[in-house]
């Protein structure tokens, strides 16, 4: 048996409770402990495991602390016909109740236009504005100039209210997401309208990253791919689009960690996730059918994403941006998306204990060496 340190820890906040979140855990450097080492030997259920420390420059704010809310997380979507969209007051106060510091953008006309105005809003819920999710049509010449006009009043406009990250989607049309064959003049288009957002958010003081996101231009791993080596804009990893599109986002961490400037978490069944992409359901019909649960309770490798992410960006921001949609205000159908915020909530906090009880395990590791060294001389 390893041996371990001989303060108690609570088992259940280091010991997730799934049987493939255990065995992430036990492979991602959590120490599995449910007792002090005096009980450890004669009546603990599990036996502790070998610790692979991460980095200590990963030991800074916790993952919770880097974690940001998004309006979607509650319906609020800028796709056409999604659904049933909450009040900006409802949604705003879930997220300070649930402990939330910051917020994404939520879709253009959620929250005030005016950047001040919108800082206040925010402000009166204890929130600051991280950035925000922006469609855009890059790909047509004849609206280049209007598209970045937007661009740079919603850059301004976040600017101003504190924000950070512009987050850029490219779509064929903003009241029409389809997937049309780009030829190579059009995809030059979006490769310059990406660069010209970078200046443009750079001159406001924000950062500009792109979104590969299902139904819009940039979707499959290809895509995704070309985007990165024609470009220098900076990636937003998510979890869960990246994966529906065909991409690997551990292979994606482990050849571009230097291109990822946010990180939006979410999880996918996988049940859903054929439909999805058989055709049998649209993209909004799957939200509701649960394409993207809480997270730990789906298919992607969370925890060895973070894990990765972690190592090459310990001070990187991660939203929780679990995509949902709303029939109607039903309370049941609202109670429902607070309850899976409060879930991925928690995977989040077991994370973020594990790893802290992993860090302390190495620090009595390495102090008992010493120790060891010392009375061997």
């Amino acid at each position: 048996m390893v041996s371990a340190p001989t303060t108690a820890v609570p088992c259940r906040a280091v010991w997730p409770e799934s049987r493939r979140r255990r065995q992430e855990a036990t492979r991602y450097g959590v120490a599995l402990t449910c007792c002090s080492v005096e009980r450890l030997t004669k009546s603990c259920n599990y036996r502790l495991v070998s610790v692979r420390q991460l980095p200590e420059a990963s030991m800074g704010r916790s993952l919770r602390e880097r974690l940001a809310a998004a309006p979607i997380t509650w319906g609020v979507c800028e796709v056409p016909g999604w659904g049933y969209q909450l009040s900006p007051d409802e949604v705003l106060s879930d997220m300070a109740a649930l402990g939330f510091t910051h917020t994404e953008f939520g879709s253009v006309g959620f929250l005030p236009t005016d950047g001040h105005e919108l800082a206040d809003v925010l402000r009166r819920h204890g929130l600051s504005l991280l950035g925000g999710f922006v469609a855009v049509v890059l790909h047509d010449p004849d609206r280049f100039e209007a598209e970045m006009a937007r661009a740079a009043s919603v850059v301004a406009q976040m600017a101003s209210a504190g924000g950070t990250w512009f987050v850029s989607c490219p779509v064929f049309d903003h009241d029409d997401w389809q997937r049309p064959s780009l030829d190579h003049g059009e995809w030059l288009q979006i490769f310059r309208g990406l660069a010209a957002i970078d200046a443009v958010t750079a001159e406001s003081g924000m950062k500009h990253a792109f979104h590969p996101h299902v139904g819009s231009l940039v979707q499959e791993d290809a895509e995704t791919r070309a985007v990165l080596e024609h470009t220098d804009t900076q990636l937003v990893l998510d979890t869960a689009h990246l994966t529906l599109g065909g991409t690997d986002p551990v292979a994606l961490v482990a050849s571009h960690a230097d291109r990822i400037g946010l990180v939006h978490l979410k999880d996918v069944d996988l049940g859903v996730a054929e439909r999805l992409r058989s055709g049998e359901v649209t993209l909004m019909q799957a939200v509701q059918q649960g394409l993207f649960p809480p997270l730990g309770q789906g298919t992607v490798p969370l925890a060895e994403i973070i894990h990765a992410l972690e190592q090459a960006h310990p001070e990187l921001w991660y939203v929780l941006e679990q995509d949902a949609a709303l029939s109607g205000p039903d309370a049941a159908d609202v109670e429902r998306l607070r309850r899976g915020v409060v879930q991925s909530l928690d995977f989040v906090q077991e994370f973020d204990a594990a790893r802290q009880h992993s860090r302390g395990i190495g620090r009595w590791r390495r102090g008992h060496s010493r120790l060891r060294e010392e009375e061997q001389t």
